[in-house]
């Protein structure tokens, strides 16, 4: 993964150290804590990004329609300049940044035991659950499957448009720890997101291609989603060659080898998710930290 920069895929390391002390940034309680969210005036930002949520999938970059985005990032010159100007808005921490164009908001992919540590050590109350507005933007599906917390939960209770209707939206920890594994299960990815960096206020859980933040990374390689601090590993000896695990990936990463009767992982193409291993009876596949794969450290 070549960064505009030309540097190799480290921003998530530059996150790590500034504010994670090192460790994975999501660890770090501090993050989700109100005075973090006061000191960089998360609410205002948050009020005024949520009232014009829907509005992100329309957006215009220097004056150019998202609509043939692609084409226009592959020009020599226009491409590299507009891939510049977005991984400057996506990464942001500028105090006059946009909230409407969601300057500084972006996330990572994480599995779901690191969803349930966060939901039942870190996160700031009250919690809720509200409409995925990907899905409901690009499919009009209203699916509550966004955790969010914090500071947001109280801007998010003020648009009913948000809210589930006929379900009880305000969890408990233990509550938001089960949505999780239901969803988990159920083939979504979990993601936890800056919003605005550094505060951490939601873990969402993902689909492909419905989420904006996976259809950019995927579709132009922009930094607006990183990949999970893990990737997968398939054990030769227990894996039956059944198939079941291609199907739940989401990422076309895993693959079945004729010659073996294998599955195989393709590394690069691994986000760590782990929503793989759900679809294993035979427990061929677990999660394996990035620095211990040859290869793989710092590639996010």
């Amino acid at each position: 993964m070549i960064l505009a920069n030309g540097q190799q895929g480290h921003l998530m390391c530059k996150w790590c150290f500034k504010h994670g002390d090192g460790g994975k940034w999501y660890n770090n309680a501090r993050l989700y804590s109100d005075e973090l969210a006061d000191e960089y005036n998360a609410r205002e930002y948050l009020e005024e990004q949520w009232k014009h949520m829907e509005t992100l999938f329309i957006r215009k970059i220097l004056g150019f329609n998202s609509i043939g985005l692609g084409y226009k990032m592959q020009m020599p010159i226009i491409g590299r300049i507009i891939r510049w100007k977005v991984e400057n808005q996506i990464h942001s921490e500028s105090p006059r940044r946009n909230p409407v164009r969601a300057d500084g908001h972006f996330g990572q992919v994480i599995p779901l035991e690191d969803a349930q540590h966060i939901m039942g050590n870190l996160a700031a109350e009250p919690i809720i659950k509200n409409y995925c507005v990907c899905r409901w933007m690009q499919r009009g599906v209203k699916d509550a499957v966004c955790i969010n917390f914090g500071q947001l939960s109280g801007v998010i209770e003020k648009h009913v448009r948000y809210i589930p209707d006929n379900v009880k939206y305000k969890l408990d920890r233990e509550e938001a720890i089960a949505a999780l594994e239901e969803q988990n299960k159920r083939g979504y990815v979990a993601t936890v997101w800056f919003q605005p960096v550094p505060y951490i206020s939601a873990i969402c859980s993902c689909e492909t291609p419905e989420c904006g933040g996976l259809r950019l990374r995927n579709d132009f390689n922009l930094e607006t989603v990183y990949k999970a601090e893990y990737v997968i590993d398939v054990s030769r000896d227990n894996c039956q060659g059944c198939k079941a695990c291609i199907r739940m990936c989401q990422f076309n990463a895993l693959r079945y080898l004729p010659s073996i009767q294998k599955v195989v992982v393709d590394l690069d193409k691994c986000f760590g998710c782990g929503v793989c291993r759900h679809a294993c009876k035979h427990d061929a596949l677990q999660l394996v930290p990035k620095e211990s794969v040859p290869g793989m450290a710092g590639r996010f």
